[in-house]
């Protein structure tokens, strides 16, 4: 039984790799890297409360006053506000021993502008 070999057309169907949508792809890339590391500071729940609390908060919390709203250790508590800090979420003031920290809006705002820009 003879085989007929079959050409394979090297072309795509509609030259993807071309155009302008390849180079907002690259253009955007630094842009989205910054979102996915919000995002990713956004993922733990620990820290959704956390932010959820400080934004309904007037002033600037204190850690100390943190603390005891989550019962967990204060090492852990500052582990979560350095992920929400190094992530710009959260921006923190160092007063004598204490840290305290509220939220940056316009960082959830740019979380949200990324959403909206994916939709």
């Amino acid at each position: 039984m003879a085989r007929e070999a079959k050409a394979i057309n090297e072309q795509t169907c509609c030259d993807a790799e071309q155009g302008p949508q390849r180079e907002t792809a690259t253009a955007s890339d630094s842009r989205l890297a910054d979102a996915a590391t919000l995002f990713k500071a956004l993922s733990d729940e620990t820290r959704l409360r956390m932010v959820r609390t400080m934004a309904s908060s007037r002033q600037k919390l204190c850690e100390c006053e943190i603390v005891p709203q989550f019962g967990l250790s204060q090492s852990t508590i500052s582990y979560h506000l350095k992920v929400l800090r190094e992530a710009g979420i959260v921006e923190c003031e160092k007063r004598g021993l204490w840290t305290y920290c509220r939220v940056n809006p316009r960082a959830l705002m740019a979380a949200v502008k990324t959403l909206a820009d994916l939709a």
